[in-house]
C-alpha cells in the first residue's frame, strides 16, 4: 500500500507537467501571432514603400511587326485570303556586366514592428556585342531601346542617369515590348530597322526596396560588387559570393559568375512567349512572339538584410525549454519532499508551475519594448523574486526558498547562453540535460527507495 501511494505520488506530479503544456502551448501560440503581425507589417510597408527588389538587365531589345497574308478557309468553307499580324522582338544580352553597389540600411516602423528598408545606389556598366537583326518576308523592325527590369519600379529614387557609349539617354517607365514578363525603365537607342552595332551602356541609380535585393547574372560574364553597413547579412538565391568580409562595420561582397554556370539567361528566354527560333547567346538575339504571359522568377544573387535571431526566434525557442524548467523544478521539489520529509501540495506544485510558464509571456512582451537581453533580466528576476518569496513559505525556510531561487538563476543563466549561442545550442543542451541527469543520480546515489516508499505517509 505504501509503495502504492508513492507510486500515485509520482502519477500526480507527471499529470501535472502535462497539465502545464496547455499554458505552455497557448503561451507558443501567442508569439506565432505575434510573428504574423510583424510579416502583416512587413507587407504593409511593401505597399506603402517598395517590396523586395530584383534587377535584370540592361538588355537591348529590338522590336518587330510581321504582316502576311496567308491562304484560309471559311465557314463555308471557301477558301479566302487573310491577314495574319505577328508582334514579337529580339533581345540580347550583354556579353559582360559589372555592378557595383552600396546597400544603405534603414527602418521603418508599424506599431511596434521594426521593417527593415534599404536604398541600394549602384552604378552598372554593360557591354554588348554587334546586334545584326534577322530578315523576314513582311517583318518591319521598330525603335530599339536599352530595359532594365525591376521588381517594384516605386522603390526608384531620384532620377536614373543613363549613357550609351558615352551619350546621355532619356529614359522612360515600362519595358516596351517586354512589358508581359517585367516592370522597369527603358530608353530608345538606334534607329529602327538597322543592325546595332557594339556599344557600352553605364546607369546609375538608387532603389529602395524592402528586406531584400538580388542581382541576376544575364550577361555571358557577370561581376556583382556589393557593400553595406549591415552586420548581419543573409546571402541567399543560387549564388553564394565568391568572396565576401564580415566585420563591425559591415560587409563586403562579391559574385563573378558566368553565363556556363548559370541558367539566368535560359530562364530570361523562357520565362514569358514562344522561341520561333532556338535561343541564342552573345551576339545572336533571341526571337519572341509577344503574348500575355508573365515572368517567371530568374535566378539571382540576392542579399537579404534580415536578423538572423531576432526576437520573436529568440522567444520561440526559450519557450521550447519551459517543459524542461517545469520538469527540473518538479523533480527537484519531489527529491526534497522526499529525503526532507516535507509534504508539498500538488496545488502548490501548479502554482509553482504556472509561475514558471509565465516567464516566457513576460520575456515575450518585454521584448517587443525594450532590448532583448533587458527583457531576459527583467523577466527572470521577477519569476525568480516571485518564487523565492513563495517558497519561503511552501518549504519553511528561507534557506531552502533560497537554494531553490540559485537552482532556477543557474537554469536562466544557462539557457540565455544557449540562446545567445546559435551554432553550438544542441551541444550544449545535450551537456545541460546530460549534467542535470548526472547531478540527479549523484544525488540519490544512496537513496532506499524501499525505505522511502515504507515511511511515505
Amino acid at each position: 500500500m505504501k509503495s502504492l501511494k508513492l507510486l500515485l505520488r509520482f502519477l500526480t506530479v507527471g499529470g501535472l507537467v502535462l497539465l502545464l503544456l496547455i499554458p505552455l502551448m497557448m503561451i507558443r501560440g501567442v508569439i506565432q501571432d505575434r510573428e504574423l503581425y510583424r510579416t502583416q507589417a512587413e507587407n504593409r510597408v511593401s505597399q506603402s514603400m517598395a517590396g523586395p527588389q530584383q534587377v535584370v538587365g540592361p538588355l537591348r531589345v529590338v522590336p518587330w511587326r510581321e504582316e502576311r497574308v496567308v491562304n484560309a478557309v471559311n465557314e463555308d468553307g471557301k477558301p479566302e485570303a487573310r491577314r495574319d499580324v505577328k508582334e514579337g522582338y529580339l533581345v540580347q544580352m550583354p556579353a559582360s556586366l559589372v555592378v557595383d553597389g552600396r546597400l544603405q540600411p534603414g527602418e521603418r516602423r508599424i506599431g511596434l514592428y521594426t521593417v527593415n528598408v534599404y536604398e541600394w545606389k549602384a552604378a552598372m556598366k554593360a557591354d554588348f556585342a554587334p546586334l545584326q537583326v534577322p530578315t523576314a518576308d513582311g517583318r518591319s523592325y521598330g525603335q530599339p531601346y536599352v530595359v532594365v527590369g525591376m521588381a517594384d519600379v516605386r522603390g526608384l529614387v531620384g532620377t536614373p542617369s543613363l549613357k550609351v557609349d558615352g551619350v546621355p539617354r532619356t529614359l522612360a517607365a515600362g519595358t516596351g515590348a517586354m512589358s508581359s514578363r517585367m516592370d522597369g525603365i527603358h530608353a530608345p537607342i538606334g534607329t529602327p530597322g538597322v543592325s546595332l552595332p557594339a556599344s557600352s551602356a553605364q546607369l546609375e541609380m538608387t532603389l529602395a526596396g524592402t528586406q531584400s535585393i538580388g542581382i541576376a547574372p544575364i550577361a555571358d560574364s557577370n561581376d556583382i560588387t556589393m557593400n553595406s553597413p549591415w552586420r548581419q547579412p543573409l546571402f541567399g538565391g543560387r549564388f553564394l559570393p565568391n568572396s565576401k568580409t564580415l566585420d563591425n562595420t559591415g560587409f563586403t561582397a562579391r559574385w563573378q559568375v558566368s553565363s556556363l554556370a548559370s541558367a539566368a539567361q535560359s530562364q530570361l528566354e523562357s520565362a514569358s512567349g514562344k522561341l520561333t527560333q532556338p535561343p541564342s547567346l552573345g551576339a545572336t538575339p533571341s526571337e519572341y512572339v509577344a503574348d500575355d504571359g508573365s515572368a517567371s522568377a530568374i535566378d539571382s544573387a540576392v542579399v537579404s538584410l534580415v536578423d538572423t535571431v531576432d526576437v520573436y526566434t529568440q522567444v520561440d525557442r526559450a519557450s521550447k525549454y519551459g517543459i524542461l524548467f517545469v520538469v527540473l523544478t518538479f523533480v527537484g521539489f519531489a527529491l526534497f519532499e522526499l529525503i526532507k520529509r516535507l509534504p508539498i501540495h500538488p496545488l502548490q506544485y501548479l502554482l509553482v508551475g504556472l509561475a514558471l510558464a509565465v516567464f516566457f509571456l513576460l520575456l515575450l512582451s518585454l521584448s517587443e519594448h525594450i532590448a532583448f537581453w533587458q527583457a531576459y533580466l527583467v523577466s527572470a528576476a521577477a519569476c525568480i523574486g516571485l518564487q523565492f518569496f513563495y517558497l519561503s513559505g511552501v518549504l519553511q525556510s528561507w534557506l531552502r526558498a533560497a537554494g531553490f531561487a540559485t537552482m532556477l538563476t543557474a537554469l536562466y543563466g544557462v539557457l540565455y547562453i544557449l540562446l545567445k549561442s546559435e551554432n553550438n545550442a544542441l551541444l550544449m543542451g545535450s551537456l545541460l540535460l546530460f549534467g542535470i541527469l548526472a547531478v540527479i543520480m549523484w544525488v540519490t546515489r544512496k537513496v532506499d527507495w524501499y525505505a522511502l516508499g515504507t515511511e511515505l505517509r
